[in-house]
């Protein structure tokens, strides 16, 4: 299986190391899944990463570090050029939506924005995500 993670996801795994955003980086690492990156990602990413209530809890070196290690170890998809066959109420979402479907993967969000389109699209909770993988044995496996 492959999945994008939005950064929401990335950051709350980098906040707290106990909760399902975490877990879903651990069974990637594990090869339970392919992680898909792209250039925008990984920008919107560094952007967070560098807001200043995120930067109280997260030092610049580490956030540097955590890109890069993602930009070395996810597998990196060009950014579509053509729109989402489905929007977000959020249009800033919509790299996200257009990248995990040109790349046919689960997009894996805590964006309620994004949670909203689970009719039309595969879009996970990472606690969701996780569940499908359980349910799946080898569906992960690259």
């Amino acid at each position: 299986m492959r999945a994008v993670l939005d950064p929401n996801v990335i950051i709350s795994a980098l906040l707290s190391p106990e909760g399902p955003p975490a877990m879903t980086l651990r069974v990637w690492l594990q090869g339970d899944f392919e992680l898909l990156v792209s250039p925008l990602l990984l920008e919107e990413l560094a952007q967070a990463l560098a807001y200043p209530k995120l930067r109280k809890r997260i030092e610049p070196q580490e956030a540097d570090r955590v890109v890069e290690w993602l930009r070395a170890t996810g597998t990196m998809a060009a950014d579509p050029e053509n729109p989402p066959p489905v929007r977000s109420p959020d249009p800033g979402d919509d790299y996200l939506i257009a990248l995990a479907e040109s790349q046919r993967a689960a997009l894996v969000s805590g964006d309620q924005h994004l949670l909203g389109l689970t009719k039309d699209l595969p879009v996970y909770s990472p606690t969701a995500f996780l569940r499908l993988l359980e349910r799946e044995p080898g569906a992960g496996k690259r």
